[in-house]
């Protein structure tokens, strides 16, 4: 989130906010209106099941066909408690339907439930659930953990004293696990139409192409065996990798890929070399396999349908055998006969299984296939100078305007070299692309950090004229209002934003107290009550509820 946390007394609220939601009810998928004519281009899995009954059997048993569905399909029932914040959770079902349940009795009293409509994930490494407020979608603050099978927060808040509800549910994380997802509502992180998806799961079609019309008149189908290596490539990139950052492209969106176009049009991925971390992440088995020697002499001939069938999972009893004959078919029988190591299953000594850098009690496989992993991968030896190099090599070259956001994200993540990258780069990208309002909201929150609020001021404005929608502009451009005692003139950069990002607590704790000072007394009442509403675990808001319910209201400390 670029937004300028510096305000003379308005309160901004860390990334990791906290929150907690009451019992609402909402729609169940089964209730929701029927699918856009738009979407009949997709069939689903049973489309394919007539002719291709076999793979249709074993395809529907595999990770990518179980990542998603409705909540009562793949219910996941258990408690425990958080201690922390002496939060106890439960999941479980009730009237037919999924529901999470929160208490913590005591003198911070809070108590609730949500239904929860969709889960996210196979529950092989884990599984979220998502609920729905106002129709805004967010992840349920807990999250089952498959390998550990245990219950606890989601990841980056095990240690949050405050329940976190406000976690937005983004089209980046369904265009993965779902197949037709909805877009998000411009100018929101997670509001959308219903069905939030067409299709459960990762469908043929995510892979294939649309089957419509090859259902109907026998047109051709996507296979990606016959595509470019790059286009193939693409089509496990795009959920097989999330590089240190991605950029999405004007007007594009990750959701919008299909099979066989190219992943470069719709974003661009960064890696940042020169890091010491040698943990592997979640999803970063696109970028290890690069690193493998096995790829670097293989070339194109290589690809992740190497070793692995998309439409099938060998059972745990036949996995060493199977993917041994993956190693041996290029390495041949004699070079398996001589090998020294009396381990049958090649992954156990070149891809183990490790810690992953990015999410709790989860181990992911290796793709570097290193050949001594005990030995220290090339990632740890001693830094280097941190350079951000587009990801794969073929993607083309980089434009300012990829280099300098991708700059400016880093510089989010307390990448310390990255502000000043940044500003070289924006001040380039502006140049070349004028009227590109993400870049001159990136630009004027780098000029902001640097105290030229002025040249910050005019570029924000700027933004916002090309795209009124844009939240980090506005919620910037207000910081700087607020900052120069303008309060008025603060209040409409501000109020847009926090009507299309509730979730972002922040905001609406800045908001209420604009009001305040500015003696909206029952706006401020209002807007503190929405963000209580979203996120009411919420300390600092609970007690500025209280002190404007007060009497005499008082605007909060500093």
């Amino acid at each position: 989130m670029r937004f300028f946390h510096r305000v003379a007394f308005f309160w901004l609220l860390s990334a990791a906010l906290s929150t907690a939601v009451f019992a609402q009810q909402a729609p169940s998928p089964a209730d929701a209106p029927p699918a856009p004519l738009a979407a009949q281009k997709y069939l689903g899995n049973e489309a394919c099941a007539k002719c291709r009954a076999e793979i249709y059997k074993s395809y529907s048993v595999t990770a990518m066909a179980q990542a998603s569905g409705p909540a009562m399909q793949g219910l996941l029932t258990g408690d425990f408690v958080h201690a922390p914040s002496r939060v106890h959770y439960r999941v479980y079902t009730e009237d037919g339907k999924a529901w999470m349940s929160f208490d913590r009795p005591g003198d911070n009293q809070i108590q609730g439930n949500k239904e929860l409509l969709y889960f996210i994930g196979t529950g092989h490494r884990g599984r979220t659930y998502l609920f729905s407020q106002d129709g805004f979608v967010f992840e349920a603050p807990i999250n089952w953990y498959g390998q550990q099978r245990l219950w606890d927060m989601a990841p980056a808040y095990q240690k949050d004293p405050e329940i976190p509800m406000n976690l937005p549910a983004v089209s980046s994380c369904l265009a993965c696990h779902t197949s037709n997802s909805q877009p998000s509502i411009p100018g929101t992180e997670n509001r959308y139409e219903q069905p939030l998806f067409v299709h459960a799961g990762v469908t043929c079609e995510r892979c294939h192409g649309g089957g419509a019309a090859h259902v109907e008149s026998g047109g051709s189908i996507v296979n990606p065996a016959k595509l470019s290596p790059q286009r193939r490539d693409a089509i496990c990139m795009g959920c097989h990798f999330e590089g240190r950052v991605a950029i999405q492209q004007p007007g594009r969106s990750l959701a919008d890929f299909e099979a066989a176009d190219k992943l470069s049009d719709f974003v661009h991925y960064f890696v940042l070399t020169g890091n010491t971390d040698d943990r592997i992440g979640a999803l970063s088995q696109t970028e290890a396999l690069s690193q493998s020697v096995c790829k670097q002499k293989s070339g194109d001939k290589m690809a992740c349908i190497s070793c692995h069938d998309p439409h099938f999972t060998p059972a745990k009893e036949q996995a060493a055998a199977y993917y041994r004959a993956k190693c041996l078919a290029r390495h041949g029988e004699k070079f398996g006969a001589k090998h020294k190591s009396k381990e049958p299953d090649c992954r156990v000594c070149h891809m183990p299984a490790s810690s992953t850098s990015d999410i709790a009690h989860t181990q992911a496989t290796d793709h570097r296939i290193l050949r001594k992993p005990q030995v220290a991968a090339p990632n740890a030896q001693a830094p280097t100078e941190q350079r951000l190099v587009l990801f794969p090599a073929d993607s083309g070259e980089p434009n300012a305007r990829d280099v300098g956001l991708a700059w400016e994200s880093l510089a989010q993540q307390g990448v310390k070299i990255a502000d000043a990258q940044a500003d070289q780069w924006l001040h380039k990208a502006v140049l070349e692309e004028p009227n590109d309002a993400d870049v001159l909201a990136a630009l004027g929150y780098e000029e902001q950090k640097r105290g030229l609020s002025q040249q910050a001021r005019e570029h924000y404005l700027r933004a916002l004229e090309i795209d009124p929608l844009s939240n980090e502009a506005g919620l910037n451009l207000g910081v700087i209002e607020a900052q120069a005692g303008k309060a008025d003139r603060a209040i409409k950069p501000w109020q847009g934003p926090f009507d299309r990002i509730p979730g972002r607590s922040g905001v609406g704790m800045n908001l209420a107290l604009l009001y305040c000072s500015t003696g909206k007394m029952e706006k401020a009442r209002t807007t503190i009550a929405q963000v209580l509403k979203f996120n009411p675990d919420l300390t600092s808001a609970r007690n500025l509820q209280r002190q404007l319910n007060a009497d005499p209201p008082t605007c909060g400390t500093r």
